[in-house]
């Protein structure tokens, strides 16, 4: 155990820094915006949507099944809510927990001490591991990890309970059915649970297999296409049908579950399977796993996103890159060879040097050779005295460990090969995490074979610091690459040199967020360099330009933003709406009208479009709404109400169906709309506002007093709730209250010509002339285009003798 409690406390220490990080990247999406996350969510929606809160079937969702790890980030939202400190604080836990599982599945492999620990350590302070244990997103890969290594060493311990590999070997009398069934059964029971924790986890189930046949039987070339040819050991075939049978239920379950239907992604997330031409994309595919093993090997290039260009597309087979597809897979399918080549025809690489029953020789090393079965050809399966040899004899062969470790790599990386079906990414770091397993663990096995094939002493000691020194370099990258991933600032200045465009992005919205207005447009005018066709960059330069007044030009990146991507609504909302506030009306209709017919089907993030499509029709609903069309907007309205989606806030839209049943006299169902409102966002201002002057209509005076004063409490230093409690005074004949007020609107908001104007007049009716005059003369300067405040304005003098005016 103490190989274990030492490198889970080595991954603990290495990420205590991650501790203090805040959201970055896609947490905001799963975590801050994920419905499914709040308490008032009922959980069972967990199981019918996807990671992001999209229904699954949903023709614009992601497919990434993983409810589970929502479940998780749920329970932790219920206890910290949106703190960042208590999400990390799992992850780091997460991964201690991964880390002293594999190096259990180690020490049951190589045997315990320094190889053991080697590839515990390893795998604790892999720098390419960061973006799963310091991004809160990462922990869908943590738990499948997790999962992933239980079930694995529960059908460990199923092989060695079970009876003999050949049908006439009979169990021994302390293994019967009753120890060894429920080790099969909870290995298949916790695959399931790593694939509802995240898809790759049901790989285990292949490794699993692999782990029978090349470590619990040693099975070389030759053994292995006898026992396939003939069937021998049919208790082999029968768990490795089992394997297979359940992994192909759980499949097919799967697919069900999401609509039968693989998900759709943007050009710009895989730019290789958008491409039309079949050698561009054989190429591409062919060099991503070499891409992603260099990652494994010198992890010193990390990045939070590469995709679009991040790793340009290999066009033609003169493309230098080649050679490095090349090279991994001849070197990947020469290891594959030598491990599995028949033990008849392997020279003794490993001498003397082997292990009994887990200890060393009277050399020392640990480097054991395949077991020689008595009778039939060497690793042959038949007779009972096999089953004694597997029993009793050393650990796994070299050769065994070699093939395993290729399968731990292999197998769970292909659902990210592209080979079945297209992914949303090109290289994602922390689906790199299970197959590291794979690789740190041959990385061990071949140090352990060095080690016993260099004589001198010296050598192996130098190997042995060589082994230490390659761990503290890792580790020493974690603890850096940890600091990139405390806030998105830095995060994303740490990606402008592999990714720009979708980093210089990203730091734009950063920017903005801070307040650093000029730097922001920097980076979006960088990020554009780089992609110039980036809807959301465009939209997003737009929106900052918008923000600066700066409509013409804002309106100009909207147009290319919607020309690079018809159906982004967002930039069809503020093109709408800038039009609107420059007067062209039609225009603007014509915009929201779009915006509301495009559908929501193979989007990215069908909430946001909703919302957007909504927020469209509310404004056009109130362009018509001022325009007298009350009929009209109500249509509108309902269209939107229809339309909206769970996270959209719709206490202004019920409030505005509100205003157009007042103005249609239709009191009832003003009130029912205005409660609606208030149901929504009890300190919805607005409608407190509204629903008083209904009330005061219904002569319901006192109650209606009760929300404006209200409306003026939730917010102080608001001009227009004075306003609006001033007319209500001023109905009521409270004259002097009225004019209190009237002053009190005209300070807060003396730039806003309607209330200036209105506090005028109510000035006037309250015969305090001068102070009226002097809010006319101030309505007068903010519009001299208005007509009754300059008539009103020459009119004062009039009214100290005879009370005159408009």
């Amino acid at each position: 155990m103490i190989e274990e409690l030492v490198c889970s406390a080595v991954a603990l220490v290495l990420y205590l820094n991650t501790l203090g990080a805040e959201f970055c990247y896609d947490d905001s999406r799963v975590i801050k915006t994920n419905q499914d996350l709040l308490p008032e969510t009922p959980w069972i929606n967990i199981f019918y949507d996807d990671f992001w809160g999209t229904l699954l079937t949903h023709s614009g969702s992601h497919k990434s099944y993983r409810p589970l790890c929502t479940l998780s980030f749920r329970l932790n939202h219920a206890l910290g809510g949106l703190e960042p400190w208590g999400y990390h604080l799992v992850n780091v836990t997460l991964h201690a927990a991964v880390t002293g599982l594999f190096a259990r599945l180690s020490r049951l492999l190589l045997g315990g001490g320094r190889w053991t620990l080697a590839a515990g350590l390893l795998f604790a302070s892999h720098p390419v591991h960061t973006e799963a244990v310091a991004g809160v997103v990462g922990r869908a890969d943590l738990g499948a990890g997790l999962f992933f290594l239980l079930s694995l060493l529960c059908y460990a311990r199923y092989c060695a309970l079970r009876p003999g590999p050949a049908p006439s070997a009979s169990p021994a009398p302390s293994s019967g059915p009753a120890r060894w069934w429920p080790w099969l059964l909870a290995s298949l029971l916790l695959a399931a649970c790593s694939m509802l924790w995240k898809e790759q986890g049901v790989t285990v189930l292949g490794v699993a297999a692999a782990y029978d046949l090349f470590i619990c039987h040693r099975l070389r070339l030759r053994p292995l296409l006898h026992l396939l040819r003939k069937r021998k050991n049919t208790r082999l075939l029968l768990s490795v049908c089992l394997l297979s049978t359940w992994g192909a239920v759980l499949l097919a379950l799967r697919l069900y579950w999401m609509g039968n239907k693989p998900p759709s992604f943007s050009n710009s997330d895989n730019p290789a399977a958008d491409s039309p031409i079949l050698l561009t994309r054989t190429l591409t595919f062919l060099y991503l796993p070499a891409a992603n093993l260099w990652l494994l090997l010198c992890p010193n290039t990390l990045s939070f996103d590469w995709s679009m260009d991040a790793l340009p597309l290999l066009r033609t087979p003169t493309d230098w890159r080649n050679l490095h597809t090349l090279a991994f897979y001849g070197g990947f399918l020469l290891l594959a060879w030598v491990g599995l080549r028949d033990p008849a025809k392997v020279r003794e690489v490993n001498g003397k040097a082997y292990v009994t029953n887990g200890k060393p020789n009277s050399n020392g090393h640990s480097c054991p050779p395949a077991p020689e079965h008595s009778g039939g050809e060497p690793g042959s399966l038949n007779g009972s005295e096999a089953h004694a040899v597997v029993r009793t004899t050393s650990l796994p062969a070299t050769e065994n460990l070699v093939v395993f470790s290729l399968g731990l790599m292999a197998v769970p990386f292909l659902p990210a090969s592209n080979l079945f079906f297209y992914v949303g990414f090109v290289i994602a770091e922390r689906v790199l995490y299970i197959p590291s397993m794979g690789f740190c663990l041959l990385v061990a096995v071949g140090l352990r074979a060095l080690c016993v094939r260099l004589g001198a002493r010296l050598c192996r000691t130098l190997l042995l610091y060589c082994s230490a020194a390659l761990v503290l370099l890792y580790g020493a990258r974690t603890v850096l690459r940890n600091r990139d991933w405390r806030n998105e600032e830095l995060l994303y200045r740490s990606g402008i040199t592999v990714n720009p465009a979708k980093a210089w992005g990203n730091l734009g919205n950063v920017l903005k967020n801070q307040g650093k207005v000029e730097e922001a447009e920097q980076a979006y005018r960088n990020a554009l360099r780089y992609r110039g066709n980036m809807a959301d960059m465009l939209y997003n330069l737009g929106l900052l330009l918008q923000e600066n007044n700066q409509l013409t030009e804002a309106l100009r990146y909207y147009k290319l933003a919607i020309g690079s991507r018809p159906t982004l609504a967002s930039a069809y909302l503020n093109t709408g709406i800038i039009l609107m506030n420059q007067g062209h009306l039609d225009e603007a209709k014509r915009t929201f009208l779009t915006c509301a017919d495009i559908p929501d089907e193979n989007l990215k993030d069908p909430h946001a479009h909703r919302s957007s499509v909504t927020s469209c029709l509310y404004n056009l609903g109130k362009l018509l709404h001022e325009q007298g069309h009350q009929e009209e907007a109500l249509s509108v309205y309902k269209e939107a109400v229809q339309k909206m989606p769970r996270q959209f806030a719709p206490q202004s839209l019920y409030n505005m169906m509100g205003e157009a049943y007042m103005r249609l006299n239709k009191l009832n169902e003003a009130e029912h709309w205005y409660r609606e409102s208030l149901r929504a966002k009890p300190d919805h201002i607005p409608a407190h506002l509204t629903y008083g002057k209904l009330l005061a209509i219904r002569g319901h005076k006192m109650e209606a007093e009760r929300y404006f004063v209200k409306a003026i409490k939730l917010d102080p230093g608001k001009g227009t709730c004075y306003m609006h409690y001033g007319q209500f005074l001023l109905e009521d004949l409270r004259l002097m209250e009225a004019a209190v007020m009237a002053e009190k609107a005209a300070e807060l908001e003396n730039g806003e010509f309607d209330v200036v104007f209105s506090a005028a007049h109510m000035l006037r009716q309250a015969s305090l002339n001068e102070a009226a005059e002097k809010y006319y003369g101030m309505a007068a300067g903010l519009r001299p285009d208005y007509p009754a405040a300059l008539m009103n304005l020459g009119a004062t003098p009039e009214w100290q003798t005879a009370g005159g005016g408009v």
